[in-house]
């Protein structure tokens, strides 16, 4: 086919990375629509998504709607595009933008559809436990992460992923799997697989409500929601009546301790070990009020927490 004519919706990091990857590999990216600037960092300063930094940067017309209007469709002065990718935009897409381009809207969805449809599937497939995960490209419907599957790459888990860690390898993936997908897409040469009807989960965006640790939860439990809520919302527990924020910590031991659930059983160089009712868990980075994220072993020369209880 010409030349196609791409359009590109997306807003942070995961999203801007194959934006970046497509430019490098030669695509013309017509328009950009990404979320509207907003507060960010201690001064709340107003900031430009990751995406935004990225078209500006390669001089592409950008459009930040609130919402999408049919009668006011971003780029009006632009042809209408062949295809809109869309990665992490943060706008829920209408029935008249996914049928605007000639061939719809792709999505690059960081999960193995149908498992983990939804706003954070990351964070819910590591607070789950699951095994492995991925990148699916999918033809985008009026669903909820609905569409059939075009191209679907798989990634291990590994059991100290954290979300931060799994998002930047599946990041890297996401743009290599659309790179490699996006010629079919482009020629039709073949039609994407629908999902599965068995097998449907739902990752619901996070909350700081689910982020406080409950001790008399199974030591699993709680080893994986750390890692999963780090870096957002960062789980916590409370120390002395203050939040104290956990950001990394794994099993230490499966033999249940004397102590009650959520005591600091030693403070030591090695980090801080918590007694669970089926365990010790280990926690290695923390923070405290007011302070910076430091190794829990560091803090044991001006606090040690031997002894205290977390609730």
């Amino acid at each position: 086919m010409n030349t196609p004519r791409l359009w590109y919706a997306g807003t942070p990091a995961f999203a801007a990375h194959s934006l970046q990857a497509l430019i490098d590999a030669g695509y013309n990216i017509d328009g950009v629509l990404t979320q509207p600037d907003r507060p960010a960092g201690r001064g709340r300063k107003l900031t430009a998504s990751a995406v935004k930094q990225t078209a500006t940067a390669h001089h592409i017309p950008i459009a930040q709607p609130e919402k999408l209007h049919a009668d006011a469709p971003p780029f009006p002065e632009l042809p209408r595009p062949d295809l809109i990718i869309v990665a992490a935009y943060g706008l829920l897409l209408p029935p008249w933008f996914l049928a605007y381009p000639r061939l719809g809207c792709i999505n690059i969805h960081a999960s193995l559809l149908p498992r983990w449809r939804g706003a954070a599937p990351i964070q819910r497939a590591i607070e789950a436990g699951d095994k492995e995960t991925g990148i699916g490209i999918m033809q985008m419907d009026e669903g909820l992460d609905t569409g059939a599957v075009w191209q679907e790459s798989r990634l291990a888990i590994a059991p100290d992923d954290t979300a931060a860690t799994l998002h930047d390898r599946l990041m890297q993936l996401g743009a290599d799997t659309l790179l490699r997908t996006l010629p079919d897409i482009l020629t039709q040469t073949r039609v994407p697989t629908p999902q599965a009807t068995e097998g449907v989960t739902y990752a619901h965006k996070l909350s700081k409500a689910e982020a406080q640790l409950d001790w008399q939860q199974p030591i699993a439990t709680l080893a994986r929601k750390i890692r999963a809520y780090n870096p957002v919302p960062i789980a916590y527990t409370n120390l002395d009546g203050e939040p104290l924020r956990l950001y990394d910590a794994h099993i230490h031991s499966t033999t249940p301790a004397a102590a009650a659930p959520g005591t600091i059983t030693a403070h030591h160089e090695h980090g801080l070990d918590i007694a669970c009712i089926d365990g010790i868990l280990r926690v290695t980075r923390l923070q405290q009020p007011g302070k910076a994220a430091t190794d829990a072993a560091a803090l044991r020369h001006g606090r040690n927490l031997s002894g205290k209880t977390l609730t």
